[in-house]
């Protein structure tokens, strides 16, 4: 089948969103195209129309404020991911996050699915105190919190048919975060090593996927996190060839 990777873009965090592409595509040992999912193009092409306010809080900081969910959104593909399916159109297609760091061969992420699964992902049970996090986004706690922050999908499966434009545009986000279009038995778990949440996850957990989730190692107060040295040797890697 068909493969595909698109990794969440955001503006604010593009050193991150670099160091996810170059690592995806140093350690990559297939061909598969690797795309930046970009919420502006999404926007400009009549796929997303979810209304988007900037707002300010009590404590100064500025947020992305989602008026259907009436809740915060820490990047611009926090709901524009469920889009993937529609735009890979056929074959399993992944999605991850832009802050995180490839250890490995992603193209390993693919192999072995069970086409009767309509998604994998890593099946976290994360949930972290609320309050804030990265560059003062706010923390919030739902329902299967980071399953969808690395999800494989099959874009041919007949259950995924249901997650339409419409769909998408409408629901709150966190409706579609724990996957509500699906059957708990159309959901594939994957090896906790595809999504190792940074402070949340297992020590002993040897990871493929290093996720970064409450903050990058370039923002203040997550510079000795943990793989913060890995990631900025990813990064220098950039910036060595700029």
């Amino acid at each position: 089948m068909t493969r595909s990777i698109y990794i969440g873009y955001d503006p604010r965090e593009y050193a991150a969103f670099s160091v996810a592409r170059h690592s995806v595509l140093r350690h990559l040992s297939q061909s598969i195209p690797v795309h930046g999912l970009i919420l502006d193009d999404l926007i400009s092409s009549n796929l997303y129309h979810r209304p988007i306010e900037h707002r300010t809080t009590e404590a100064g900081n500025k947020v992305m404020w989602d008026t259907i969910s009436a809740a915060p959104m820490s990047t611009q593909h926090a709901n524009a991911r469920f889009l993937v399916p529609m735009l890979a159109k056929t074959g399993w297609a992944l999605f991850m996050d832009g802050d995180m760091l490839l250890r490995g061969d992603i193209a390993q992420a693919f192999d072995g699915l069970d086409d009767s699964k309509a998604v994998y992902c890593v099946q976290h049970k994360h949930e972290p105190p609320t309050g804030i996090k990265m560059d003062g986004q706010l923390q919030l706690a739902y329902h299967r919190k980071n399953w969808s922050s690395f999800i494989l999908f099959n874009c041919d499966h007949e259950a995924n048919r249901s997650l339409t434009l419409e769909l998408i545009n409408t629901l709150p986000g966190r409706d579609l975060h724990r996957l509500c279009w699906l059957d708990d038995s159309e959901i594939g778990a994957l090896d906790p090593k595809w999504n190792f949440l940074v402070g949340h996850s297992d020590p002993a957990i040897d990871p493929v996927v290093v996720h970064h989730t409450s903050g990058t190692p370039d923002m203040p107060g997550y510079e000795n996190t943990a793989y913060a040295d890995e990631w900025r040797t990813e990064l220098a890697r950039i910036e060595a060839v700029v």
